[in-house]
């Protein structure tokens, strides 16, 4: 189901006449100086949204910056990291938009999903149960066990996030490169893929044996009909003669 509605986003939107390579998703995979500023600033906003939660990480895990405390530095940081949210999920969104069907059958992007879920669930089950007793550790220079886990959990997550949307841009482990059966085939759902593309081969080889039985029928009919010679024509100077 999924990928007959991703396929149908990647075609069908603003397609002219039908054609899938007019439609919005393939303008976007095909150009080069806007996919490229979208791809670039979402590497920047990406750094300042790491960066940030990388700072309060570390504060959390009482690594660094042990003489400010948490409540100053991440009051103070947290407009920059909501900004570089903000920007990471609307360029990544156009990204993903660019070619939808290849990033949802991707083994490196399903990976980093599920990393991003991960995360957002250590930020709830950190501001709804271990902040509550943030005035006990705030200015602590070394916070309790529960707040280094919520960093290091926050931190491992980002880690991974960023590493496999970086192996996303890779051609490995592709749903055709991958044995059927095996764990990566079915995490990227390649059954439903490699099923469409079987039916657009056999779609293809339909259309080329009609156009060739269309064309043999063509050379036939010439061949049975020859263009037969003029009326004024010289008689046949091959043909024997009377003597």
């Amino acid at each position: 189901m999924f990928h007959d509605l991703l396929q149908w986003l990647q075609d069908v939107p603003g397609a002219v006449d039908g054609d899938p390579s007019t439609s919005w998703s393939q303008i976007l995979a095909g150009s080069l100086h806007l996919w490229a500023l979208i791809e670039g600033t979402h590497v920047l906003s990406l750094m300042l949204f790491a960066g940030t939660i990388l700072m309060v990480d570390l504060r959390m895990l009482g690594i660094a910056f042990k003489d400010v405390p948490y409540s100053t530095l991440n009051n103070r940081i947290l407009p920059y990291t909501i900004g570089g949210f903000v920007l990471v999920m609307i360029t990544g969104l156009l990204l993903f938009c660019s070619n939808p069907v290849h990033y949802y059958h991707n083994v490196w992007f399903r990976a980093k999903v599920v990393f991003i879920i991960l995360a957002a669930a250590n930020i709830f089950w950190f501001h709804f149960r271990v902040q509550k007793s943030q005035a006990e550790w705030d200015a602590r220079p070394n916070p309790p066990a529960p707040v280094k886990l919520a960093a290091a959990a926050s931190l491992t997550s980002w880690i991974f996030v960023i590493i496999f949307g970086r192996l996303t841009a890779f051609e490995f482990f592709l749903c055709e490169n991958m044995t059927p059966g095996s764990f990566g085939y079915v995490f990227a759902d390649c059954e439903s893929e490699m099923r469409a593309v079987n039916e657009m081969m056999e779609e293809e080889e339909f259309l080329e044996e009609s156009s060739d039985e269309v064309t043999d029928e063509t050379g036939e009919t010439e061949e049975a009909t020859p263009e037969e010679p003029p009326a004024d024509a010289p008689a046949d100077q091959t043909a024997p003669q009377e003597e």
